[in-house]
């Protein structure tokens, strides 16, 4: 039996080891980020302290592994027993000595999480309070939030030094607690004198700016419960701190807990460390709640097309022709994602302008159990590689994930085509991948055939003891924003609680998400655009979720000794509906206060809501067998034509230029007898492609991604780019190396 095909990039992830390059390190962030393969800011992107990235360290236990870390340089931020996992900061420089302390199995980056806030803004109060029936609750009841904690997690709460997208200096907490926005010693309201407790600050905002998004959340809370204490605890300092993050809150006295946070890692067939953290609190009595998230797509024909997935995955028996060009992928098993007799290699997937795709892949495999090894490739519409993500799920991560990055520098809408590859094993589990934002139509735009198509909510948001809340808009009740993100949740293994693989469940477990839904777009006073003079509003599932929690503070002022289950099950059977939208969409409906305290004080058994069901996947295929551009009665994109450009005449005709963007070190030293490097190329012409001569074998067409085993010994790479024209650069770029031992 041939032996399986390994990954060779040693413990630091392909994106860490490019890092730690010296090459890389004078480059502008924004080239930076586009050959790390990472967005250049905001979500997907590295979390920065100076000149230091938070990245994530696995180890073996009882190898001295923490001591080695420290005095290799790296900064310890947190340092997980049961994961055998170290969140540190780490400058580039170190990476390799990171990568070679005792014990270390793989380095991995913290990318930085999402937000679950959309166009955002705010002002004083919040209409949430008029929308909700706060004020007749809080009469009818008596209510104002005294005696009730409730903590809060985001990114920041009182580090904003610069002005927010253009805007004026932001508001500080002390500012706030003047104003009344807060509450605090310079608060001049009876029963408003504490300040808001902050646990834990963002420590890497230190050097950057910083938009306390958390601080606008505290202040939706405020305007609902304005006695109540409060709490804040960011959950920007990496996935496993975030998880401890909640459970401090909780040992703190909180009896609501809210975040607005998603990290890209989270599973989507289990619950991960931060989802088992929000159950564990919920178990133990504290509400939990979070934002549903803004991940929910549509196409130009009312298609959601946030996500698809399959019951398993199809082999088709062999990959598109750039990818399979390169034997170092084992390039011959990829997905097929026509369910029907026909076989289609890729999908379609059509970005908006100077947007940054995100494409989050998962499969049905628990964390420390993988079997599978899949890789992801992006393709232009003509079949050139533009991306790849290739983590060595197996033997490092241990992770049933990858996630691939892309930035459309157009002007225009790009279509690109994803295929996807199994590297390693044989099994065929369920998978799916969630577009993040940006895209605005797909090829398989229906479900159908088996396959679902539709439902963006995942992570923690999808916990058994997380009460998921979507968006809907203060100024029309009728309808959930179009970006809130849409049900229902799958899972098909327990909880990840270490290093040891969760057993599968007896059958796949579908839990309704969202729970229900609250206020977007209500008045805050400085976050975080505004729409008129004065006027700041605070948009996404980000604010709907406060809005939730302050309400649920009413009901636990109200009725003290009340269960997450019961503040969750009277809030969603006393819910108004949102117009004709299903549970997918807004769970039980827009919360009421007025009916949810009813509905509390008359106690158990509350009535059901509907639940959240997939969409039906039992129809037919849903586009037509052969090409994407084939003719089909079902509504799909098609690629985008080529503008016709007039031929050049003699004069016109320019060859291009060929410059090597990232190549390994020039001496490079392995334990082992060979190594995989990879090599990207670039071009003055955006449309050229290159021809490789690897060894002197002569040269070759290949991709703007060269990947390659090297062994023991001296090699030589040249690379020329050939234009659109057919002229090739008479000068090729020559790179010369040696692989040594160790």
């Amino acid at each position: 039996m041939a032996a399986a095909p390994v990954k060779e990039h040693g413990p630091l992830s392909p994106a860490l080891a490019t890092l730690a390059e010296p090459a890389l390190r004078s480059l502008p962030p924004l080239k930076e980020a586009r050959v790390l393969g990472v967005a250049p800011s905001g979500p997907g992107s590295l979390i920065r302290r100076g000149n230091r990235v938070l990245v994530y360290i696995r180890h073996q236990p009882g190898a001295g592994t923490l001591p080695a870390l420290r005095e290799e340089g790296a900064q310890v931020v947190s340092s997980s027993h049961p994961f055998q996992t170290v969140t540190a900061a780490v400058s580039a420089a170190d990476l390799p000595a990171i990568a070679r302390a005792p014990g270390v199995l793989v380095v991995t980056p913290v990318l930085a999480p999402v937000l679950h806030d959309e166009c955002e803004g705010g002002s004083v109060i919040s209409e949430g309070v008029a929308q909700l029936k706060v004020e007749a609750a809080r009469e009818d009841f008596g209510v104002d939030g005294e005696g009730v904690k409730i903590g809060v997690l985001s990114d920041s709460f009182n580090q904003a030094k610069e002005a927010v997208f253009g805007g004026p200096i932001a508001s500080k907490a002390k500012k706030d607690e003047e104003t009344g926005d807060l509450p605090g010693p310079k608060n001049n309201c009876v029963g408003q004198k504490t300040a808001v407790e902050e646990q834990q600050p963002y420590e890497f905002f230190a050097q950057e700016p910083s938009f306390d998004e958390g601080r606008a959340m505290l202040q939706i809370v405020h305007d609902i419960v304005p006695e109540a204490d409060l709490a804040f605890h960011s959950a920007f300092n990496g996935e496993l701190e975030f998880a401890e993050g909640i459970e401090d809150l909780a040992a703190a006295g909180s009896d609501a807990i809210v975040d607005d946070v998603g990290y890209f890692e989270e599973p989507f067939f289990q619950e991960g460390p931060v989802a088992v953290a929000a159950t564990t609190v919920s178990e133990a009595g504290s509400t939990y709640l979070s934002a549903a998230g803004n991940e929910n797509l549509f196409d130009g024909e009312g298609n959601e097309i946030a996500s698809w997935e399959a019951p398993k995955y199809r082999d088709s028996g062999d990959c598109p022709p750039e990818v399979r060009a390169l034997p170092e992928f084992n390039a011959t098993h990829c997905l097929d994602f026509n369910p029907g007799a026909s076989t289609d290699r890729t999908f379609g997937i059509r970005v908006e302008p100077e947007e940054v795709l995100t494409i989050d892949l998962q499969w049905a495999e628990p964390w420390f159990g993988v079997k599978t090894d899949l890789d992801a490739f992006l393709l232009n519409d003509e079949g050139r590689r533009l991306a790849e993500s290739f983590v060595d799920n197996i033997g490092e991560s241990q992770k049933p994930l990858e996630i691939l990055q892309w930035e459309n520098p157009t002007d225009a809408d790009q279509v690109v085509q994803l295929a996807v590859n199994r590297f390693t094993g044989t099994g065929e589990p369920p998978l799916k991948f969630i577009l993040l934002q940006g895209v605005n139509g797909t090829e398989y735009p229906k479900s159908g055939g088996g396959d679902v198509v539709g439902p963006s909510i995942y992570g923690h948001a999808g916990a058994r003891g997380a009460i998921a809340v979507g968006a809907v808009p203060y100024s029309n009740s009728s309808k959930p924003e179009t970006y809130s993100s849409r049900g229902p949740v799958t899972h098909y293994y327990g909880p990840v609680e270490g290093e040891s693989p969760a057993a599968p469940l007896s059958k796949p477990e579908v839990l309704s998400k969202p729970e229900v839904a609250a206020t977007d777009c209500g008045r805050t006073t400085f976050f975080a655009r505004q729409t008129a003079p004065g006027i700041w509003r605070f948009c996404g599932t980000s604010a709907a979720a406060p809005h939730a929690a302050g309400v649920a503070a009413l009901m636990l002022e109200d009725e003290p000794g009340a269960s997450p289950e019961e503040v969750r099950d009277a809030m969603a059977a006393s819910a108004s509906p949102v117009g004709t939208f299903g549970p997918c969409a807004v769970g039980g409906g827009l919360i009421e206060a007025v009916g949810a305290l009813e509905a509390l004080a008359l106690g158990p058994p509350f009535s059901t809501p509907a639940s959240c069901k997939a969409p039906s996947a039992a129809g037919p295929v849903f586009v037509a067998p052969g090409d994407w551009g084939s003719e089909s009665p079902e509504p799909r994109i098609n690629p985008t034509p080529p503008v016709q450009q007039p031929t050049p005449g003699p004069q016109t005709r320019v060859a291009p230029s060929t410059a090597i963007a990232k190549h390994p070190r020039a001496v490079v030293r392995i334990r082992g007898s060979a190594i995989r490097l990879v090599f990207r190329f670039r071009s003055d012409q955006a449309d050229a492609g290159f021809l490789c001569n690897v060894d002197r074998t002569g040269f070759k067409p290949c991709g703007a991604t060269l990947a390659r085993r090297f062994k023991l010994g001296h090699h030589v790479v040249k690379v020329k780019a050939r234009g659109a024209t057919g002229l090739v650069d008479p000068t090729p770029v020559v790179f010369r190396f040696r692989v040594i031992s160790r």
